[in-house]
């Protein structure tokens, strides 16, 4: 091994384009993947943001924004639950937003109850503005979504489903896919559904258990019992469903995945052609280690140890170069999650990448003979 590195840095010049090859699969797979899972947490923020430990809805709901009405009778069946402590009603519905200016947007309201311990609370909401979301019509939104989307900076009055609302409050982290999300109180939002929401209907059920690793059980045990006419998840499993029906119905995982595969082919071809010719300017010296009696199979060792540090040394460079590309995507207002699941993977992805070309470089081993050195 120390032979390698020595070699690797003797021919630093040599292997430096095998190296930058794989630094930039490395930044490529791990921007791409992280930008994936950053912008499809945006579709489970609902999720996300509350304290609740199981979410009970409509049967087989897919995302967050796809919730049916329930009867709020299913109270008694989940508060009937062992490891159940506390449930309370939610709403969540699309809406049309009026903007003051002209013109109409589609939102999506997510009313809860305002108590300072409720479950379906935002977590980014202060006091203040829980106070304020307890009048009539109080509304809050993300503030990215005040200008562009709502209009809300043009003189007039904006109206949900043709009622009057008022803006309260902005919160930051609260931005959205598709309809912007509309905070308010469970109140203001059955005034603002009207004959959408029933009075003895909700669109959830949340509740708190004893822990959120009993949830899952409970969440299992209620969609045995009740799973012809209601679902039952876990925070963390409804969290994870959401990101995943909007990955599958936009195809966008398909289209950065194929981007992120052809930074890999574009790496593994570089990367390999760099060893491929570094092994075979080095095939006097390997022939003369071969004439001294060395294996064959200690020279392709050697080969392949220098492809796997190749690939460790490209993804060192890489970490930083990927730190720094994700600071500057938080600077417009993007986030790429690179969480160590992503890093483990691109780590694996790209010194396999390596390693797979270092194979390929054997066949110029294959083709030395001690005799070429008396040519």
């Amino acid at each position: 091994m120390s032979y390698a590195l020595q070699t690797l840095w003797h021919e630093r010049q040599r292997y430096a384009s095998g190296v930058l090859a794989v630094t930039f699969s490395a930044v490529l797979i791990a921007l791409q993947c992280g930008l994936l899972l950053g912008l499809f947490k945006i579709t489970s923020i609902p999720v996300d943001n509350t304290t609740a430990d199981l979410w009970v809805g409509s049967r087989e709901v897919s995302s967050v924004d796809l919730g049916k009405p329930i009867p709020v009778s299913y109270v008694s069946r989940v508060e009937g639950t062992p490891g159940v402590k506390s449930v309370e009603l939610y709403i969540a519905n699309f809406a049309n937003f009026s903007k003051p200016g002209g013109g109409t947007e589609l939102c999506y309201l997510l009313g809860s109850q305002l108590d300072g311990d409720s479950a379906g609370l935002p977590a980014m909401l202060t006091a203040d503005q829980r106070n304020a979301l307890t009048m009539p019509g109080a509304i809050i939104v993300d503030e990215s979504d005040m200008t562009k989307r709502l209009g809300l900076d043009q003189d007039g009055t904006p109206k949900i489903n043709g009622k009057e609302v008022k803006v309260v409050g902005t919160v930051r982290g609260l931005k959205s896919l598709a309809a912007p999300w509309v905070l308010c109180s469970e109140h203001t939002a059955r005034y603002l559904l009207g004959f959408l929401m029933p009075g003895d209907h909700v669109t959830y059920l949340l509740a708190k258990c004893e822990s959120p690793e009993r949830a899952w059980a409970i969440a299992a045990e209620l969609r045995s019992q009740y799973g012809a006419d209601m679902g039952a998840y876990a925070a963390e499993e409804f969290s994870q469903r959401s990101r995943l029906y909007w990955l599958l119905r936009t195809k966008a995982g398909v289209a950065i995945g194929y981007a992120a595969l052809l930074g890999l082919i574009v790496g593994s071809v570089i990367t390999a052609q760099t060893l491929y010719s570094a092994t075979a300017a080095n095939a006097k010296e390997f022939a003369i280690l071969l004439a001294l009696g060395v294996p064959r199979w200690r020279i392709s060792l050697m080969v392949m140890v220098q492809s796997f540090w190749v690939g460790v040394i490209g993804v060192a460079l890489a970490y930083p170069v990927c730190l720094g590309l994700r600071l500057g995507a938080r600077q417009i207002g993007a986030d790429v999650d690179l969480r160590w699941e992503v890093q483990l993977g691109t780590v694996v992805v790209t010194v396999g990448m390596a390693l797979v070309s270092g194979v390929f470089a054997l066949r110029s081993v294959r083709q030395i003979e001690p005799m070429s050195l008396l040519r």
